[in-house]
């Protein structure tokens, strides 16, 4: 573990130019590694064999007036650059939080949470094309969780970003003006309720998000919202969960929004080993309104480190078209080892 010898912050939303420095901190990294095999049923598979990277580096201290300081930046496949963040602790308010997109803030952390041992239905290599809520998670963007000023058992996340299309930039600098870019900025409110808050094992979320976007008549007529609601409840051995979500993407083509719908239940043998049962299904809205369906079994058993877990899964209509080339069947062994 190396030892960083001071964690500063230069400037959050013009407040923070005066905060005196942060005391010593440390700094860590971990990462994980993940071995894949697919098969895929009645097609050319291919090259079976995938691999995933990812490392993390995290840093953490403490300014002079107490305010508590953290800094992440994670790495995916082949040390490609794909999110950093500061988050900032203020007593008797919560968090602030300065993001750089695509780290499951807003609404996007809601984009499927249906209790799975392993993915979500879609996510074990079948490329289904299912869109699902995002909000302004891919532009960079400030988020504040109040949880200093709400009930125990409540958290809640607004977020906003000044271009929820713009590319991250870096200090002092700006993702500049993108000429086949049509969103503008946008906001999302979340809630979540559970322990203190609800009967026990139970647990409720949902969000609200809105997206400016430039109109004209021929292809895009409105701009963005989304919302999303969903329920879990864990009884025994057994997690189960219901999510239902929404989007209106303004389009005024043929293509105008999805509607989701997904469920699933997890058994946990024991502490290392669980098994699932998902279904996700999301309609394309507009003038042919065809659904892509996903459904997944699946296994996972973890040690230590060590992580295995198996999927058998299948996508019906993928990227939501027919056909027999978009019916899709599926076997992924997955082996990680996190280090």
């Amino acid at each position: 573990m190396n030892k960083l010898t001071k964690i500063g912050v230069s400037a959050l939303c013009g407040s923070l130019a005066a905060v005196s420095a942060a005391n010593a901190g440390d700094m860590t990294v971990s990462g994980t590694v993940d071995m894949s095999w697919i098969s895929l049923d009645d097609e050319v598979t291919g090259n079976p064999l995938g691999m995933g990277s990812n490392i993390s580096f995290a840093g953490s201290g403490e300014l002079d007036n107490g305010w508590a300081v953290a800094f992440a930046l994670d790495n995916t496949n082949a040390q490609g650059f794909s999110n950093a963040r500061v988050t900032v602790g203020v007593p008797a308010l919560g968090d602030i939080r300065i993001d750089m997109g695509l780290s499951g803030t807003g609404i996007d952390r809601y984009d499927d949470s249906i209790p799975t041992a392993w993915e979500e239905a879609y996510g074990s290599g079948l490329s289904s094309g299912i869109d699902t809520v995002a909000g302004v998670a891919a532009g960079q963007g400030i988020e504040i969780s109040p949880s200093a000023l709400m009930p125990d058992g409540i958290t809640t996340y607004l977020n906003w970003s000044p271009d929820a299309g713009g590319s991250n930039s870096g200090d002092k600098g700006s993702s500049g003006g993108v000429t086949t870019d049509i969103l503008g900025s946008g906001y999302s409110m979340t809630i979540e309720a559970s322990g203190d808050a609800t009967p026990d094992g139970l647990k409720f979320y949902g969000g609200y998000a809105a997206v400016d976007q430039f109109q004209n008549a021929s292809t895009h007529s409105d701009d963005i919202t989304e919302w999303t609601a969903g329920v879990e409840y864990a009884v025994g051995s057994f997690t189960l969960g219901y999510q239902y979500s929404d989007e209106d993407n303004g389009r005024a083509d043929t293509k105008t929004g999805y509607i989701n719908e997904g469920y699933g239940v997890v058994f946990a043998v024991n502490d290392d080993l669980s098994l699932s049962y998902g279904n996700y299904e999301s309609e394309q809205q507009g003038t042919t309104k065809t659904t892509t369906e996903a459904t997944s079994i699946q296994i996972a058993y973890s040690a230590g480190g060590l992580s295995v877990r198996v999927a058998e899964s299948s996508v019906d209509n993928k990227n939501y078209s027919t056909g027999t080339a978009n019916q899709r069947d599926a076997t992924t062994l997955s082996v990680a080892l996190a280090f």
